[in-house]
């Protein structure tokens, strides 16, 4: 085998399976791409039919390997739904799992390896006002992370954590004006939101074979808010 070979395999995802939760904007929408980008065949979950609709219009005119299904992954019903479904199109076999809406824990079932991503936030590592519960849950995603690292490393599962700031996407858009991101951004050393796409690129590497000795950790994508303590 020649030293492009193997280059070519540790950053590809040719023939792999993944499931990506809240994949139809935003964050998870730029997860999607790349992780078909690069040889990968996904199966999204979405609670916004007319959005999933629409995505799924889309990918089936690009004719791209992206299956869909509506789920809300808060419904306890949905979740199971949606593990039966991913187990059906993928034959049991499921190797990339991203968590960016809610917590589906679908232990994969790779041949050889597989790799969780959660997508948190950085509430869950530094202070802030107003957001004690939303800060206290990712918190916990973060503990969660770090134990699934140690309880599935021996089956040669890798979970991993992201924690991005104020990233652009419709839901933030949506509920901030305008001059309350600018102000925001006064915090951020890079002096700029960052995009969905600055969240999917790392996610989808720790996805890749190049990534296989990173587990447990928990990585800011903000632009380097939270080491800005001014």
């Amino acid at each position: 085998m020649t030293t492009n070979n193997i280059t070519d395999k540790r950053w590809s995802l040719q023939g792999t399976t993944a499931l990506v939760t809240g994949g139809c904007n935003g964050i998870g929408l730029g997860i999607v791409k790349e992780l078909v980008s690069l040889g990968a065949t996904v199966h999204v979950c979405d609670k916004n039919e007319p959005d999933l609709i629409k995505r799924l219009e889309q990918w089936e005119e690009q004719h791209l390997p992206i299956t869909g299904s509506l789920c809300d992954v808060s419904s306890r019903d949905d979740r199971h739904k949606l593990i039966e479904k991913a187990s059906s199109l993928f034959n049991g076999k499921l190797d990339i799992l991203v968590n960016n809406a809610g917590v589906v824990l679908f232990k994969p079932t790779a041949s050889g390896s597989g790799s969780i991503v959660f997508i948190s936030s950085i509430a869950g590592l530094i202070g802030a006002n107003n957001v004690s519960l939303y800060a206290a849950s990712k918190a916990a995603m973060n503990q969660l992370v770090k134990n699934l690292a140690c309880e599935w490393g021996k089956d040669n599962i890798r979970a991993n954590g992201i924690a991005p700031a104020l990233i652009r996407t419709p839901l933030l858009l949506q509920n901030y004006e305008n001059k309350k991101i600018s102000e925001i951004i006064t915090h951020v050393p890079l002096g700029r939101a960052g995009e969905p796409q600055d969240v999917a690129s790392l996610a989808v590497f720790l996805c890749l074979p190049s990534a296989s000795y990173i587990t447990g950790q928990i990585i800011c994508v903000d632009g380097g808010r939270s080491i800005n303590i001014s």
